[in-house]
C-alpha cells in the first residue's frame, strides 16, 4: 500500500438523484480512510460538494449564476466540514480545511507555505481536507476541476498514489454507450498515447473538467511516477479494494519518479506568470533526446510577462507550440536585455526545466 495517498471524490459520487449530499456515501468513505490511516498510510481528501450541500440548505431566486455559485459554495462549505468533522469524530479522528485558489501554487512563497501547512497536518496525525476556494476564486484562478487541483497536492507533498473516484467504473475502451465498451484495467506509462484515443472529451457527465481532463492528469501524473486510480466511488469498500490490489478501476501505472522540483514544474499550467518563445535551434536541442541542454538567451526570440527570479514560465517553440516550463534564474527585464545574445547565463537551467 502508498505510503502517502490524495484521494479525490467529486460531486457525482457525493450527491444523491436531487443534487444534494449523500451522507451515506461520506460516512463510508470517511470509514474506508480511517481503515487506510490504521494500515499505516497518511491520507489527504482532495473533495468536491460545497454547493450540493449549499442547495440543501438555501433556495435562492432572482439571482445570476456567478452570485448563486458563492452563496451556495460559502454556505455549504461550511455543512460539508460539519458532516466529514461529525464522522471523523465517530472515529475519534481529527480533520482539517484547507481552501485553495491557483494562486496558491503560482507563488513560490504561497506554494511552500501550503505545502509546510500539509506536512504539519499530516505530522499531528489529521487529515487535512482540500476543496477549491469557490468563494473568492474568479475565472483566471479556476481549477479545470477538483482532479487538477488533486494532482498539483499529490506532487506538492510527494505522494506515492492518488485514487479518484467517480461516477464510473474506470476508463473504457470506447465509448460509454457502446456495450461491448470495457474498463481498461490496466494501462502502462509507455500506452498513454494509445490509450487517449478511447477517451471521450465530454463533460457534462463527469462535471467542470471531463473524462478527458482526468486522463490528462493521470497521464501527467504517470509521467512523474505517480501510481493513478480510478474507480466508481458508489461502490462499497471501492478504496480499501483499490489498495488492497483487487481488480477494481482501472490503475496507471508509472515510469520512475521524479524529483519534487520537477513535479512541481511540470503542474505549471496556467500557474506561469510568463512566457518566452525560442527559434528553432532551441527547440530542436531542448526536445533532444540524446542532449541535456539549459535555455541559453541566444535561443530566445520573445519574452512576454513580468515574471521574477524564481517564477515558473512557460516556454514555446515555432507557432507558439508548447514545449514546457521551467523556473526562471532572473527576471523578465534581465531576460529581454540579454534575449539574443551568445555567451549569457541561462535563463533556466535543465534541472529546473520539464519538457513534455
Amino acid at each position: 500500500m502508498a505510503k502517502r495517498l490524495v484521494i479525490k471524490v467529486g460531486t457525482k459520487v457525493l450527491s444523491s438523484l436531487d443534487g444534494t449530499l449523500d451522507r451515506a456515501v461520506i460516512k463510508h468513505l470517511v470509514a474506508q480512510i480511517i481503515s487506510i490511516k490504521k494500515g499505516g498510510a497518511e491520507v489527504v481528501l482532495v473533495t468536491s460538494g460545497a454547493m450540493a450541500a449549499g442547495r440543501g440548505l438555501i433556495t435562492l431566486k432572482g439571482k445570476e449564476k456567478i452570485a448563486q455559485r458563492q452563496v451556495f459554495a460559502a454556505v455549504g462549505q461550511v455543512e460539508l466540514m460539519r458532516i466529514y468533522s461529525d464522522f471523523f469524530s465517530e472515529h475519534k479522528e481529527l480533520c482539517a480545511q484547507v481552501l485553495a485558489t491557483k494562486e496558491d501554487f503560482r507563488d513560490k512563497a504561497h506554494y511552500l507555505n501550503m505545502q509546510t501547512c500539509f506536512e504539519n497536518l499530516l505530522g499531528s496525525n489529521v487529515v487535512p481536507i482540500v476543496n477549491e476556494n469557490d468563494v473568492v476564486a474568479t475565472t483566471e484562478l479556476l481549477f479545470t476541476d477538483n482532479d487538477e487541483l488533486a494532482g498539483l497536492v499529490a506532487s506538492q507533498i510527494n505522494a506515492d498514489a492518488v485514487v479518484i473516484l467517480t461516477s464510473v467504473d474506470g476508463f473504457l475502451s470506447g465509448d460509454p454507450s457502446d456495450a461491448n465498451s470495457r474498463v481498461i484495467s490496466l494501462i502502462d506509462f509507455h500506452a498513454l498515447d494509445e490509450c487517449e484515443k478511447y477517451i471521450a472529451p465530454e463533460k457534462t457527465a463527469f462535471g467542470r473538467g471531463g473524462m478527458l481532463t482526468k486522463f490528462h492528469i493521470a497521464k501527467k501524473l504517470a509521467l512523474q511516477g505517480v501510481t493513478v486510480y480510478f474507480a466508481n466511488g458508489k461502490k462499497r469498500n471501492v478504496l480499501t479494494d483499490v489498495l488492497s490490489g483487487k481488480p477494481v478501476g482501472t490503475k496507471f501505472i508509472p515510469r520512475e519518479k521524479s524529483s519534487a522540483l520537477k513535479r512541481r514544474i511540470a503542474y505549471s499550467e496556467g500557474l506561469c506568470k510568463g512566457t518566452v518563445c525560442v527559434n528553432k535551434g532551441a527547440e530542436d536541442l531542448l526536445l533532444s533526446k540524446t542532449k541535456i541542454m539549459s535555455l541559453l538567451p541566444v535561443g530566445i526570440t520573445n519574452v512576454e510577462g513580468d515574471f521574477a527570479k524564481g517564477d515558473i514560465v512557460e516556454i514555446r517553440g515555432g507557432k507558439k507550440t508548447k514545449l514546457g516550463f521551467g523556473i526562471a534564474e532572473y527576471g523578465a527585464d534581465t531576460a529581454k536585455e540579454l534575449m539574443g545574445k551568445k555567451k549569457a547565463r541561462p535563463l533556466i537551467h535543465y534541472n529546473h526545466m520539464f519538457i513534455e
